[in-house]
């Protein structure tokens, strides 16, 4: 338990108060390590006044003290101020430089069980920035909720049949070039049959035709295109989620949920969950205060919304026991995922309050929303490539080899393109800015990378001195905000993930990489005749503990140097 839960569980308890309340960490730390708004809750439900019951509120803890609480002071209309003890800080110093890492764990989920499906590509289709913004926040998710003692279960879904595959086959067979595919000719296909199919009727009819051959695997020469085009669209996949650092354990198809999901819709209408509408069937959403969709269409073939209903059920088959099952998409599917959500209630009611769509804006690039049914598309390597390129012409000359210089912009690029994704509240648009992103002063990746690297070089330093790392708190030593900020560190990783929400993680490591900056300033950490060194020394080395665990959530790496 962190010592914030552990302080509210003992003014909970002390006051014998069974109301929400806040305690929360003050903007100001001069004015104390928690803050709660207790008495004022307190006082609106008993018709009292606020500081005269904070007051009195105070007095019942300092008698009922923690070890942990130094003092309790009244502010303002009635907050209550709790100040920690010194020997706190200094004891979170020396377990988060502990070998056994204890430093942070954490029993609140009680081993609970996620499914979380994200980043989604579909073969025959380039992997863009959208699959990459949606990888980066699923994939700092699941570390996030797995770090609290959770078992992830990581999933990406495929749409590997549909309108999509068959665009991208008639534009190949148009294009002339066999199944001498590579994934640029497939981006290329794609645009132009997705283009003739808006405006060309025969090619319409041609391309509808191909997608019912792609569902009964009639035709030959169409299995070997969609066979050849698959298989390079994964490899293409692959390369790119090794350069995100991201692995997945199972890859779901839309090939294996159609024909289930098509089975549980034509069950479930029998059973008045969905009607026939016009030779489809649809779910009638306005049942429910939200839109009709339709799950199989005139033609027979199931809509993305019956996989969605196919999909729920292989994962209910293959993972269960689960406690939640969390899709992460772009908010563009909000009012889809409504409708699924409300239909999978009805032929699931066992999931009801498991299942959770967690939706995130738009990379926005200067240029605009881009689009892969016109071919206007960044795909992900790309934006990736001129990070790094830009990266590399800021790494100074020195000692480093050709291979050193291209780990680092890599390792760089991705940290600054990984902080811009998840710096902000899942669901907002991010406008993207090169030069902005790949700063090495303030709000960016690099500069957490490069505040946790300057901090390793004064540690390294170490070995050629006469000193030693000592958690020991020296006599008359006053407690720093450094200090401060690190023993926060399991309670703010505690509720990135109770909300499923990397910002909060990212504003805390950029308040604590300023922090120490500030520490660094100030403080001349390596002195042989300081007879505090050893600790500045060890508050030194749990920064760069925290910073390198905290950065590993949002799956930053960190350089050996910049």
């Amino acid at each position: 338990m962190s010592l914030h839960d552990t302080i509210k569980k003992w003014m909970k308890e002390t006051l014998n108060v069974e109301v929400d309340f806040a305690l929360e960490y003050p903007s100001d730390m001069n004015h104390g390590d928690f803050a709660s708004n207790i008495a004022m809750i307190m006082a609106k439900k008993e018709g009292k006044n606020p500081r005269g019951l904070a007051l009195k509120y105070a007095e019942i803890l300092r008698n009922d003290r923690l070890p942990e609480v130094f003092d309790i002071e009244v502010a303002g209309p009635g907050f209550i101020n709790i100040r920690i003890s010194p020997k706190v800080f200094a004891s979170a110093i020396e377990k988060i430089n502990a070998v056994d890492k204890s430093f942070g764990e954490n029993n609140n989920f009680n081993g609970k069980k996620y499914i979380i499906e994200y980043t989604q590509p579909n073969p025959f289709k380039e992997f863009h920035i959208g699959h990459m913004m949606n990888n980066i926040i699923g994939e700092s998710v699941s570390k996030i909720i797995e770090e609290q003692g959770n078992e992830i279960v990581r999933v990406t879904y495929h749409g590997d049949v549909g309108l999509h595959v068959a665009k991208a086959i008639w534009g190949i067979k148009n294009l002339g070039v066999g199944t001498n595919i590579n994934i640029k000719i497939l981006g290329e296909a794609y645009a132009l049959g997705s283009k003739l199919y808006e405006s060309d009727e025969e090619v319409k009819k041609e391309i509808t035709e191909i997608n019912k051959k792609v569902y009964d695997k009639s035709d030959v020469e169409i299995n070997n295109l969609y066979n050849k085009g698959k298989e390079v669209s994964f490899e293409d996949f692959e390369t790119i989620y090794e350069r995100l650092g991201s692995k997945f354990d199972h890859h779901l198809f839309e090939s294996e949920s159609a024909e289930i999901g098509k089975e549980l819709v034509l069950e479930f209408e029998k059973k008045g969950v969905f009607e026939k509408s016009q030779n489809a069937i649809i779910f009638k959403g306005e049942n429910f205060g939200l839109h009709t969709r339709v799950y199989i269409n005139s033609e027979g073939i199931p809509t993305y919304e019956a996989k969605e209903i196919g999909l729920m059920k292989i994962k209910m088959d293959r993972f269960s026991p689960f406690d939640m099952s969390i899709t992460v998409t772009a908010n563009e599917q909000d009012s889809f995922f409504q409708v699924v959500e409300k239909s999978l209630e009805q032929v699931f009611p066992e999931l009801n309050g498991r299942v959770h769509h967690l939706s995130h804006g738009m990379l926005k690039l200067p240029s605009g929303k881009m689009s892969s049914r016109t071919g206007d598309v960044m795909t992900a390597g790309y934006l990736i490539d001129i990070m790094k390129e830009v990266s590399r012409e800021k790494i100074k000359e020195g000692f480093l080899t050709e291979l050193e210089k291209d780990n680092i912009s890599e390792m760089v690029a991705l940290g600054a393109l990984k902080f811009t994704i998840l710096r902000q509240a899942i669901g907002g648009d991010i406008i993207f800015d090169i030069n902005k992103a790949l700063s090495l002063e303030g709000d960016s990746g690099p500069y957490l990378q490069y505040a946790t690297v300057r901090a390793k070089s004064i540690l390294k330093k170490v070995e050629s001195e006469k000193l030693k790392v000592e958690s020991k708190i020296p006599k008359e030593w006053k407690t720093t905000n450094l200090e401060r900020l690190i023993e926060r560190f399991p309670a703010i990783s505690a509720r990135s993930a109770s909300v499923f929400a990397p910002h909060h993680l990212v504003t805390y490591l950029t308040t604590l990489a300023g922090e120490f900056n500030s520490f660094y300033a100030t403080h001349k950490i390596i002195d042989e005749n300081d007879e505090t060194s050893p600790y500045k020394l060890a508050i030194t080395q749990s920064f760069v503990n925290v910073m390198t665990s905290g950065l590993h959530l949002l799956g930053i790496k960190v350089p050996e140097q910049m």
